[in-house]
């Protein structure tokens, strides 16, 4: 009776195991569907929003478009430049893959589970995570060893750093309001009012950081093709190449769905959030690089700040 005893907590761990990397596999697949499918939706719409018809051909409306192109991308020769350092070179478009899938190691998918489920530190983890993948752009654009992909990472290092602090002070707002850093608590103290009510003004701020943070248009400087001609994956093609598009999409994918729970309170307004990504590339001018870091020091910081501070004293007012 003993040793059966002994054995039961070690199958239960054993168990438990097996369930957390069957969970990891399901949330990976999940996500590469999602993120290309985000890719197809996004030619489609910007497609509907300039009058033109978008993929088309490949399957009904297209919808087989994504599956074509991953595998073109797959067969397609491996080209290290000569002046790169290759083992960097090759690690770049990995690692920046990887640190975009497991970011959603926290984040409860469907309001009801994250991979971990009880983590009382996500946000932190995910603001560590959303750090990291900064510092191996430039990582990426440096051992490239060419002039446009080195401008292109000094300048998203540059972007990122300066939006992701007033990302920070906005989510400090949220977290004062629901007193907790557990994203399962936040959505839970949503259930009759959603954040966004109270937080209206820093949710419309979170949304254009987090445009900026994710280098997308207006905000691509790091890719700007008529100055650098790709930016940081001007000396990437083939899997490589996937691999960067595929994080910088699944990006998107995690910064819609964290906006979605911290001010929704529910993650069905993800898909919304995405639209907003695709509309403002679609509608709007790229700005210079000079001006978006203007705007970010000194417009959306400061507003960013001043509402921490009202939100703390209003609530230490109110308690």
């Amino acid at each position: 009776m003993q040793g059966e005893g002994e054995r039961h907590p070690e199958e239960e761990r054993r168990r438990r195991k097996e369930m957390t990397i069957v969970t990891i596999i399901e949330t990976i697949i999940i996500i590469l569907i999602s993120v290309a499918y985000i890719t197809l939706a996004e030619r489609k719409i910007m497609g509907s929003m300039q009058r033109r018809r978008g993929p088309n051909i490949v399957g009904i409306y297209g919808i087989l478009q994504p599956i074509v192109d991953g595998g073109k991308l797959m067969i397609k020769e491996i080209i290290i430049p000569k002046q790169s350092n290759k083992i960097n070179y090759m690690q770049g478009p990995i690692i920046i893959l990887i640190l975009a899938l497991i970011i959603f190691i926290p984040i409860p998918i469907n309001n009801l589970r994250a991979i971990i489920q009880e983590n009382n530190n996500g946000i932190i983890y995910i603001l560590a995570i959303s750090s990291l993948s900064g510092y191996i752009l430039l990582y990426t654009g440096w051992s490239s060893n060419s002039k446009y992909t080195f401008i292109g990472a000094i300048r998203s290092i540059a972007q990122m750093i300066s939006y992701e602090v007033s990302i920070g002070i906005i989510i400090m707002s949220v977290i004062l309001l629901n007193n907790s850093l557990n994203l399962l608590v936040i959505i839970y103290n949503q259930i009759y009012i959603p954040n966004i009510i109270p937080l209206f003004p820093i949710f419309i701020l979170f949304i254009i950081s987090a445009i900026a943070e994710t280098n997308r248009p207006p905000f691509d400087l790091s890719e700007a093709e008529s100055e650098l001609v790709a930016g940081v994956i001007t000396e990437h093609g083939s899997m490589a190449f996937a691999a960067i598009y595929l994080g910088e999409y699944a990006f998107v994918l995690s910064m819609s769905l964290l906006t979605s729970i911290l001010f929704f309170g529910n993650s069905i307004y993800t898909f919304i959030l995405i639209f907003i990504f695709i509309w403002a590339r679609a509608s709007l001018p790229r700005v210079r690089f000079d001006q978006l870091l203007y705007i970010g020091w000194t417009k959306i910081l400061p507003l960013s700040i001043s509402f921490l501070i009202f939100t703390f004293s209003l609530l230490l007012t109110l308690n």
